[in-house]
């Protein structure tokens, strides 16, 4: 993990703070002393919100994949509603 920053020193150094997410990764801010956000770079972000799989993937290798389920569509008209 990369550097702590007190907030004032944060806001004071917002550009340098900037330049370090990025080039070393998260920065934690504290307030108050205690820690309260981290500033990471988009591509730090991006990876971390990946998904691991495709959709596609995920629903081949699910345990459901190879249960034959049978799906029957009720074929009596639909009732009439009101409107």
């Amino acid at each position: 993990m990369g550097k702590i920053w007190q907030l004032q020193e944060a806001k004071n150094k917002f550009s340098s703070l900037v330049e370090q997410a990025e080039k070393e990764g998260p920065q934690i801010v504290t307030k108050h002393g205690k820690q309260s956000v981290i500033v990471l770079s988009v591509s730090d972000y991006q990876k971390m919100i990946k998904p691991k799989t495709s959709l596609v993937n995920f629903f081949k290798n699910s345990p459901l994949a190879k249960i034959s389920i049978k799906i029957q569509r009720d074929k009596s008209f639909s009732r009439d509603v009101e409107i």
